[in-house]
């Protein structure tokens, strides 16, 4: 079946439909990961985008329920190159094809994704329609116009909670997942031929606010000793702070951190009570609490090669990244401090406020998918809480 891809200014690709068929519109934009495409879809920060994947053939390994970083797709369309023809992997429980087919989000393959992401790098994100009904291009084209612009748009409230929840508490979802077999064998434990890392002995208990949240985060936080609190975007400090957290993290999530003002109020109410640790989103309404502002990217960090440098050690870490806004190193109180940069455009990749407890990084310490260099991250936030009591 025809499907096509057509942007706000008129461009076109025309390819082949795969997955559900129908319309979806809004925000295209390209992701460079190799691997971990499911983890891409179901990750909530994509909620209004059409992703596309510059490499060249998707869907090779299947698709399998432990990777999938939310309970729903969050991506509007999908924009491939080839659709592999097979699903092989041992863990594998299903296509591709028949992944998008069930939760309703068209997508189209056979176009040149390398000529869509040096138009969108030239260009800059733009609205689109991915289509594969049965209308003119022109009327694709008119759709896309039509779509509402990802500044200014407020989607955490479609991915946040609607109540708060303890994660994990009989601790069987936190366990990482590993090949290791045979020698070892005390700290794992084994089901239905997956092998799992025992976790460790619970030694801070956080509250973590859930702006469109991977569960490889809160899979993490566990991991290193941290027994956390989910809460929607709308708790205020007040709520929190009752809790009596040992500190407060901050998600991803998706869309303008600028339309999110009830979440800068009650980051401020928290700054000075308790440690604050940010990542993605959360790092940029913390920008916004400290009194900052962010601006758009012309197309964005999406995927596991961002180089990012520590201007405190000059380390350099490839990093794993999903945003369209980053902060206005301008813009930061003389009491903030840029910690990390981005080595590609030198923007803000990272805050740490100069008296109190309280920082942040712009990338995914957790990964899933992309490089494990920036993990040392939640064992400093476990830091920080021991030093702050």
């Amino acid at each position: 079946m025809r499907a096509i891809l057509a942007l706000e200014d008129g461009r076109l690709f025309l390819g082949e439909s795969f997955g559900a068929t129908g319309s979806a519109v809004g925000e295209v934009c390209f992701n460079t990961s190799m691997t971990g495409y499911q983890e891409v879809l179901t990750d909530p920060s994509y909620r209004g985008q059409i992703v596309a994947m510059t490499a060249p053939q998707i869907g090779n390994y299947g698709v399998n329920p432990l990777d999938d970083e939310s309970a729903a797709v969050h991506v509007r369309g999908y924009v491939i190159e080839e659709l592999s023809p097979v699903a092989s992997n041992w863990r594998s429980r299903g296509s591709l094809d028949e992944y998008l087919k069930k939760w309703g989000v068209p997508g189209i393959q056979g176009i040149d994704t390398r000529a869509l992401t040096k138009h969108l790098r030239s260009r800059g994100a733009m609205q689109g329609c991915l289509t594969t009904e049965d209308i003119s291009p022109e009327q694709a084209v008119a759709r896309a116009k039509a779509a509402p612009p990802m500044a200014g748009s407020d989607f955490v409230k479609e991915v946040t909670p609607a109540a708060a929840y303890a994660w994990d508490p009989e601790d069987t979802e936190s366990r990482a997942w590993t090949i290791v077999k045979g020698e070892g064998a005390g700290t794992q434990v084994t089901e239905s031929g997956e092998v799992f890392e025992k976790l460790p002995p619970v030694k801070h208990r956080i509250v973590a606010y859930d702006f469109g949240m991977k569960r490889n985060i809160l899979r993490r936080l566990r991991q290193e000793g941290f027994k956390v609190q989910v809460v929607p975007a709308m708790t205020s400090a007040a709520d929190v702070l009752a809790l009596k957290p040992d500190g407060v993290f901050l998600s991803n999530g998706p869309g303008d951190p600028a339309a999110l003002t009830y979440v800068h109020e009650s980051i401020r109410g928290l700054m000075g009570r308790t440690p604050i640790f940010g990542i993605c989103l959360g790092h940029q309404m913390l920008g916004y609490a400290v009194g900052g502002k962010t601006f758009k990217l012309k197309f964005g960090h999406r995927g596991g090669n961002q180089p990012v440098q520590d201007l405190a050690t000059g380390k350099v870490s490839i990093t794993s990244q999903n945003h369209g806004f980053a902060v206005d190193a301008d813009s930061l109180p003389a009491d903030v401090e840029v910690s990390h940069i981005n080595l590609n455009d030198h923007t803000v990749e990272g805050l740490r406020h100069k008296s109190l407890p309280v920082f942040s990084v712009q990338y995914h310490p957790e990964a899933a998918p992309g490089p494990n260099d920036a993990s040392y991250f939640f064992p400093q936030f476990a830091k920080l809480i021991e030093d702050s009591k």
